[in-house]
């Protein structure tokens, strides 16, 4: 029997990085700017599982050493507003989107993302949500503020909706300055360029340190 390789997902080398600044001696240093603690864990969509049981042990690990974490799901906020909507404005969006593409109408996606377009984008947006969620969160927990983690994941589910830079750059000043990093479903394009779920052209848009 032939001897079976395995290759190791990238995503392991990013989480280790990503744990080595946070429990720096001298605090998480997750960016090099005092006022903007923002990062950004790029994975291959293709490692979504892996991705989550990194996480998941990340947060086990530094809960066992004192530390708070929250993770926030983009895609329960997406739903959310969805949601907010009520069935009957849902289904009489669903029937028009599933009509025109049956007729293979190439406005479909666009009908469709022109409604979930406006319930997410903006600094009232998804963003707002976001925001609300860990700001309530560091509210309960005031002494901990350099032993804080957030982890805002699943951003997949607002693909082809909205871009993650539009989402961070609403975050910006709106959460307390506790360690915020968001696992980030694409392709990185040299040094600073991300390609959303590996589709969307490279956005250069992102201020934050890119884990990868």
């Amino acid at each position: 029997m032939s001897q079976m390789s395995f290759e190791r997902p990238k995503v392991d080398g990013a989480f280790a990085a990503l744990r080595a600044d946070l429990i720096h001696d001298d605090g998480p240093r997750i960016s090099t700017m005092r006022n903007y603690r923002f990062a950004i864990l790029q994975y291959d969509p293709r490692e979504e599982f892996a991705l989550r049981a990194h996480a998941h042990r990340l947060v086990a690990d530094l809960q066992s050493h004192g530390w708070v974490t929250l993770t926030v799901s983009l895609h329960r906020l997406m739903l959310d507003r969805l949601r907010a909507l009520g069935d009957d404005q849902l289904a009489r969006i669903a029937a028009m989107e599933r009509s025109l593409a049956d007729r293979g109408h190439p406005r479909a996606l666009n009908y469709l993302a022109g409604k979930v377009v406006r319930l997410l984008e903006g600094p009232e947006g998804i963003a707002a949500d976001c925001a609300r969620i860990v700001t309530d969160f560091v509210e309960a927990h005031p002494d901990q503020a350099d032993r804080t983690l957030v982890l805002v994941g699943r951003a997949g589910a607002l693909y082809p909706f909205l871009r993650t830079s539009a989402l961070l750059k609403h975050l910006d000043g709106r959460t307390r300055n506790v360690p915020v990093v968001l696992l980030y479903p694409g392709e990185r394009k040299h040094e600073a360029g991300l390609s959303f779920m590996g589709v969307l052209d490279p956005d250069r848009d992102y201020r934050p340190r890119i884990y990868s």
